[in-house]
């Protein structure tokens, strides 16, 4: 039974926060499942009209009696709701600073790419003991990201982004599963997350290797990794952004036919209907994609959508692009 374990690895810091859960809900269900129908049982046998019981002084109510078989399940209801609730607000607020890997999920195979460039297909290289956020979107249907060993899953959807983050706390290879069914060859979208300590994964980062492309061949070319700091991510981006024309109108210094995006992301931008949005990673990819869809107060619906003419991954590239600008930290 070694090799068949009832329960994954605690490889996170949130795995043994939800175990503890899981577990306590478990007992209650047990409780309340299994402990209580034998006493219901027990009360209807011992208390049957066959039975001689004297009744001769029934009892109409019992006050205690009532506020504890209310209080106690109303105490036990809320102590799961406020402790599963605070644990959810902690897996869903990512910290302010953490490692951006971008995930492209399609029909069947994950593809992921690195801030410096480096890519794999269905493997997660990751640091121990640092945040890792996940920008993941689909090329077809709804797929889903999960990692038992992590406690942590997140459905990947066509035409958006949703975010995960996890913090790996030891290092080894743990399952990695779509977890939506997304077509008949769902069962072989697996892969696997190799969790490396800071150093290793460094030196992994740094090792040149095959560019992976997105589907699934081998580009024969230099690859785009480098050892020193930066972010070939955006630096690809940078050079979409120049060749695709749009440096043209969205002048760095401000003055242009379309706003600046100097600071850009993370900061609330006035639409020209009065209404406001925070430039995150959705809102920047339907500005490039349908830009008619928000407007920045001061400006005229000039600008073209790119949807069709860019792939997903050169999306995440313009994105990363754009976010270096803000130097947020992230």
């Amino acid at each position: 039974m070694r090799d068949f374990p009832l329960f994954p690895d605690q490889a996170s810091t949130f795995a043994t926060q939800v175990d503890q859960l899981y577990f306590f809900l478990v007992a209650l269900s047990l409780l309340f499942a299994g402990v209580l129908p034998f006493v219901i049982l027990y009360l209807i046998v011992r208390y049957h009209r066959s039975q001689k019981v004297d009744r001769s002084n029934p009892v109409d109510s019992n006050l205690k009696l009532e506020l504890t078989w209310t209080l106690i399940p109303l105490a036990l209801v809320m102590l799961v709701f406020f402790w599963g609730a605070f644990l959810y607000v902690q897996i869903r607020t990512v910290p302010d600073r953490t490692l951006d890997v971008y995930v492209i999920g399609k029909q069947w195979m994950w593809h992921v790419q690195h801030p410096n460039g480096k890519r794999e297909n269905n493997e997660l290289h990751v640091p121990v003991g640092q945040p890792v956020k996940l920008i993941m979107t689909s090329q077809d249907v709804i797929h889903s990201f999960y990692v038992p060993a992590f406690r942590v899953k997140q459905d990947v959807l066509p035409g958006r982004y949703t975010v995960m983050w996890f913090e790996a706390s030891k290092p080894g290879e743990y399952h990695l599963f779509c977890a939506e069914y997304c077509g008949t060859e769902h069962s072989l979208m697996i892969g696997r997350v190799v969790a490396l300590p800071l150093a290793d994964y460094e030196r992994w980062l740094a090792t040149p290797g095959p560019v992976v492309l997105p589907d699934g061949t081998i580009d024969t070319g230099q690859p785009l990794v480098v050892s020193t700091p930066g972010d070939p991510m955006a630096a690809a981006g940078e050079g979409l952004f120049t060749s695709l024309g749009c440096a043209g109108c969205h002048a760095m210094a401000g003055g242009g036919v379309g706003p600046s995006l100097q600071g850009l992301y993370g900061a609330t931008e006035k639409l020209a209907d009065g209404a406001t949005v925070v430039a995150d990673e959705n809102y920047l990819r339907e500005s490039i994609l349908n830009p008619n869809a928000k407007i920045v107060a001061g400006y005229a619906a000039v600008m073209p959508s790119y949807q069709g003419q860019i792939s997903e991954d050169q999306l995440n590239q313009l994105i990363a692009y754009i976010k270096s600008l803000a130097d947020t930290g992230n």
